[in-house]
């Protein structure tokens, strides 16, 4: 939401993580055993080295801050990676 917000309509944003792990949790004050519990939620398993948000047709400055506005929400920590395009 806070990339989005910085970009304002000057290019695109894709989430290349997909929360597709069930999350299950036993009811509170509930004794041991009798199974596993109910699902919570979903989550998104992230690795290092995982690339979590892609951008493009935007500025690199405008990128970077977007990015860092961002990455000062997640808890842990990230980095900026931009591609070098080869001339032909």
């Amino acid at each position: 939401m806070a990339a989005t917000r910085h970009m304002q309509r000057r290019g695109q944003i894709w989430l290349r993580v997909f929360p597709d792990k069930p999350y299950s949790k036993k009811p509170l004050e509930t004794r041991m055993g009798k199974g596993k519990g109910a699902p919570e939620g979903w989550v998104a398993v992230v690795r290092p080295g995982n690339m979590i948000i892609e951008l493009s047709g935007c500025p690199e400055t405008v990128a970077k801050e977007a990015l860092a506005r961002a990455a000062s929400k997640l808890p842990f920590r990230c980095r900026f990676l931009a591609r070098q395009h080869a001339a032909v």
